[in-house]
């Protein structure tokens, strides 16, 4: 009884850390080596790549897919995690309404809010890295700017993140 009990477990633990570290394939995010290294618990995002990266420090970070803004709408540079919401709600910023004026001024958090279920808003502007509400969106140019994640790589990403940790956009 008690072996069967420790195989089982054994089993359980195996198969779950397996699927962590399952192909790209098979699950969004995935443990990698990178070539640059960057402060513990740092975001990097890479236009180029549609890729995401939390640093774990010593070359080593977790690298999620995401989607990045559209041609006119993606942006480089610095900035850092000024806070964190769970089920944001979403206000449109002016330029984005003037665009598409049949958007809301406000969208309470629910299964419509193109937010999705995290949001992460960077310190110098309208921009944030959230989840989606449209999961073939990730691995595109698709936003007005924001870096969208699936909804289960944003909740990990948001329960790994502090405020205050370096963002690190790069073409």
């Amino acid at each position: 009884m008690w072996l069967k009990a420790c195989l089982s477990i054994i089993t359980a633990c195996s198969f779950a850390v397996s699927a962590f570290f399952a192909s790209p394939s098979a699950q969004a995010r995935e443990l990698v080596t990178m070539e640059k290294s960057y402060p513990l618990g740092a975001i990097v995002i890479i236009n180029s790549e549609r890729r995401l990266y939390y640093s774990l420090g010593n070359g080593m970070a977790l690298r999620y897919k995401v989607a990045i803004g559209k041609e006119g709408f993606s942006w480089a540079g610095e900035s850092f995690v000024q806070s964190k919401r769970k089920n944001p709600g979403w206000s449109p910023p002016p330029a984005m309404r003037r665009r598409s004026p049949y958007l809301p001024v406000y969208m309470p958090p629910g299964p419509k809010n193109p937010l999705g279920v995290r949001a992460i808003y960077l310190g110098w502007s309208e921009y944030r890295i959230h989840g989606t509400i449209d999961p073939n969106s990730i691995g595109r140019a698709a936003s007005s700017g924001c870096i969208r994640m699936l909804n289960s790589d944003v909740t990990d990403l948001y329960e790994r993140v502090h405020i205050g940790a370096p963002v690190y956009v790069i073409r």
